[in-house]
Formats: C-alpha cells, sequence, structure tokens
C-alpha cells in the first residue's frame, strides 16, 4: 500500500484518542467510521487543520472522519495502528463505551455496520444486470442465447445469496463467528429446502412444522436469524469445555439455529418483509410523488451527518420483495445530480481559483455518485449550493413519484445509473428518469445562480 497515508493516518489515530480509545472501526465511500470508547478525547478542530483539510462529526454512534474517495488506502494505513482492533468486526471486541447510547444511534450504526461492506457488491452486480438490460432494450442479445443466461447469472449471484453475505456482515458487527453464520444462511438458501418449497408439500422435523418460504433474494430473515444466534453462540462458548467446543458448538449451532430459521424466525422475517412489500406498494400507488420528492429533497443532509445509511436498506428490501425500487433510488440520484451540479455552477460563477476548482472536481465527482467531495468542499461551507441542490432533486423527484420511476438494479447513484432503470422490456423509466435528472439539474443550477447572488453579496 503507499506510504503516501501514513502520516495523516498516525495523526488521525492520535487525534482520535489514541489506539486505545478505538473500539471498532471500518469505512464506507469516502470517510472512516470510529467507534470510540470516549468521543470528548476526540480533537475535531486538529483533524480539520490536517492536510486536505478532512471533515469530521460524531452521529449515530460513530466518530466520522471524511477523507474522501481515497479512504480505502488511508483506512489499510490506520488499521496498521490499531492491531487490537478487527476493522470489520464493528462490536466484538469492543469494551462497553462511557454512557449510554441513544436508540436511534444503536439502529443507524447497525444498519450502517451491515449493510456498508456489501455495498460494492450491490453496485457491482446492479451495473451487470443495468448492463444486461441495454443490451436487451437494444436486441444486441437475444434471451435464450447462452450469453444472456450467463450474465444473468452474474448479476443474481449476489441478490440470490444475499442472506450469506448479511449473514456474514451481521455475524461480524454482533461479534459472533461469521463463518457459522454464512453456513446458516447457506442452509436456508440450499438447494434441497429451495426444492421442498417449490415442491409445497408440508414439512416437519420431529414434529415442529416448517414453513415453506424461500430465502434467496431476502434479507430481514437471516438478519433476525443471526440476532439470536450471535448470544446463543457466546453461551455455548461459555458453558462448554475447551477441549469438545471445537466440534460440538457448530454442530449444535446449525441443529438449532437450522429448526428455529425454518420454524420460527425465518416465517416471521418473511412475514415483516410482506409487510414492507404492502407499505411499499400502498406508497407507490398513493403518495409515490411524496416519497422520491422528500427522498430527493432531504438525502444530502442525512449524507452530511452520516445518517443515510440508515435509508439504504429500503432499496435492497423493495428490490428484494418486489423486484425494483422505487423510493430510494430516484430520490437519491435525483439528489446526487443536484449537488454535483450545484458544486459545478458554484465552482464556475466563484472568482476564487482554489473554490472553482474544488467545485469542478466535486461537482464532476457528484454525477458520478459520490457527493461528499461536494458537499464538504463547497456546498456545506457557502450554504446556497446545499439549498439549491435541496430545491432541484425535490422537484426531479417530484416528476420521478408522479409517473412511478422505478429502478431494476441496485447500486450507486450517479449518472451510470440510468441504465438501471432499463428493465421488463420497457425504456419507459428510463425515460422517465432522464427527464427527472433534467428538470433536477436546470431548477438546481437556476436556483444556485438566484441564490448566488444574495448569499454572495452577504458575505462580502
Amino acid at each position: 500500500m503507499s506510504k503516501k497515508y501514513e502520516a495523516i493516518a498516525q495523526d488521525v489515530v492520535r487525534l482520535v484518542g489514541g489506539a486505545e480509545n478505538v473500539d471498532s472501526l471500518h469505512h464506507c465511500q469516502t470517510r472512516l467510521r470510529f467507534k470510540l470508547r470516549d468521543e470528548t478525547k476526540a480533537d475535531s478542530a486538529a483533524i480539520e487543520q490536517l492536510p486536505g483539510h478532512p471533515k469530521c462529526f460524531a452521529k449515530g454512534g460513530m466518530f466520522q472522519v471524511v477523507i474522501g474517495l481515497d479512504v480505502a488506502e488511508c483506512y489499510e494505513e490506520v488499521v496498521k495502528l490499531l492491531p487490537q482492533t478487527d476493522s470489520t468486526d464493528a462490536a466484538a471486541k469492543a469494551d462497553k463505551p462511557a454512557g449510554k447510547k441513544k436508540v436511534f444511534d444503536n439502529v443507524t450504526d447497525f444498519i450502517s455496520s451491515i449493510f456498508s461492506p456489501i455495498v460494492p457488491a450491490l453496485a457491482g452486480a446492479g451495473m451487470v444486470k443495468a448492463l444486461l438490460a441495454l443490451l436487451v432494450a437494444f436486441s444486441w442479445i437475444d434471451k435464450s442465447s447462452q450469453v444472456y443466461v450467463l450474465l444473468n447469472l452474474f448479476g443474481d449471484a449476489t441478490f440470490a445469496f444475499m442472506p450469506i453475505l448479511l449473514a456474514y456482515t451481521t455475524a461480524k458487527k454482533l461479534g459472533s463467528n461469521p463463518v457459522l453464520g454464512m453456513v446458516v444462511a447457506g442452509i436456508m438458501c440450499h438447494a434441497t429446502w429451495t426444492g421442498l418449497v417449490a415442491a409445497g408439500e408440508p414439512v416437519s422435523f420431529l414434529g415442529i412444522p416448517f414453513y415453506l418460504v424461500r430465502y434467496t433474494n431476502s434479507t430481514i430473515p437471516i438478519v433476525l436469524v443471526m440476532l439470536v444466534q450471535a448470544p446463543l453462540e457466546k453461551w455455548l462458548n461459555k458453558i462448554m469445555p475447551k477441549p469438545i467446543r471445537l466440534v460440538f458448538v457448530p454442530m449444535i449451532e446449525f441443529i438449532v439455529m437450522g429448526i428455529l430459521a425454518f420454524s420460527v424466525l425465518g416465517p416471521l422475517g418473511d412475514y415483516v418483509g410482506k409487510i414492507f412489500t404492502m407499505l411499499f406498494t400502498f406508497l407507490s400507488e398513493n403518495v409515490g410523488w411524496l416519497e422520491c420528492m422528500v427522498m430527493g429533497a432531504f438525502y444530502s443532509p442525512l449524507v452530511i451527518f452520516g445518517l443515510h445509511h440508515g435509508l439504504a436498506p429500503l432499496g435492497t428490501m423493495q428490490m428484494s420483495q418486489m423486484g425494483y425500487d422505487g423510493i430510494f433510488g430516484p430520490g437519491v440520484l435525483c439528489a446526487n445530480i443536484a449537488q454535483g451540479t450545484t458544486a459545478l455552477v458554484a465552482g464556475f460563477l466563484s472568482k476564487d481559483t482554489a473554490t472553482k476548482q474544488i467545485g469542478i472536481s466535486g461537482g464532476i465527482t457528484g454525477l458520478m455518485g459520490t457527493t461528499e467531495p461536494a458537499l464538504y468542499g463547497i456546498n456545506v461551507p457557502k450554504k446556497y449550493p446545499l439549498i439549491a441542490g435541496m430545491i432541484g432533486s425535490a422537484c426531479g423527484g417530484l416528476y420521478a413519484g408522479l409517473t412511478h420511476t422505478h429502478r431494476y438494479a441496485t447500486g450507486s447513484s450517479g449518472l451510470p445509473a440510468v441504465v438501471m432503470y432499463i428493465g421488463d422490456g420497457t425504456m419507459q423509466y428510463f425515460y422517465n428518469i432522464i427527464i427527472a435528472l433534467c428538470i433536477t439539474i436546470v431548477v438546481a443550477a437556476v436556483m444556485t445562480v438566484i441564490l448566488s447572488r444574495f448569499f454572495e453579496k452577504k458575505s462580502a
């Protein structure tokens, strides 16, 4: 790994209170997310004076340091300074932090920790599905061809085995063995069980009825299973003698959790998923315009405070339950494009060379789906580009909602994502999202120009 980030990694660790103050660490697309034992020991002002002026704040139970698109490189250097911390183990080795965390902070931290690591897989799979839809739409391949079948397989695998991915991340978060969690998820996704569900004949185990539910593509059931498996595993490791622990703990886990997964926890999770499906359907049919408009308007402020990860599962759940996403995807795409646009316009309007460079580079990055450089570099400091972007994305989201626009794959929410709106043999939603983005860009750009005349004059 490059030596470029060694110095800033050392400074960041020192200024968050030292390695001994770090319970756990992971990262998302642009920021390091620390769980600190004592957040009062972190020197935010000093961190923001480091080279590159990284922004930092405490939110959602995490101390977040915004590094930018090179966060992965910086992360690896920071990890080297935390020998006692398994970076992806969000809480397994953590001591109890001082004071009680708010329920909302715990929930957002949990959701972020289990979904953030699988975002690259979702993005990659989503783009494969989008490419496939594009090839079919333009009649470049036939659905009966092996090329179509195999490309569809490449794109479907992530979603089909979503329970296994979530089992790994959830087990890491809860401090249990992730491999054992993956095995339990594998039991739920096994071809034998899928065949039994397809056959439709009653299934029972020693008189315990197993409900015929298909768990591939699902999200909620495996999370519920892991929430029970983690304390079970810890209890078994506590009472089981060490000489036999290696063999008997996994054996007992597989049997007990297999029974619970098929009889209680899995069906319960499936029922909750159906409730979400009914809710999504109701919202889409009755107030689709409102949900997309609200998502478009307020998503970017949530990104500023690192709270947006709590919303991401909405798109994943709707995709797994209904095969498309009409709530999260369109609104977030409009929000990202709007903030990228306003940063570009503000940069072009500025006479300051540094501001112009930040605006242009951050704006381009925002248009590609990563808005943090634009937000922290120019939109938040100047305020009016942020406001203009919120207005523009609300207008674009309103159009997307009124036209029931939805995407058929999940992934990064930037300009390349428009191909994800091609599917089911129609280009309708692709055209709709293009119109929604045009509305977003025009309104956001015009509002930036108008507001700049007031804000820039006032600041001068």
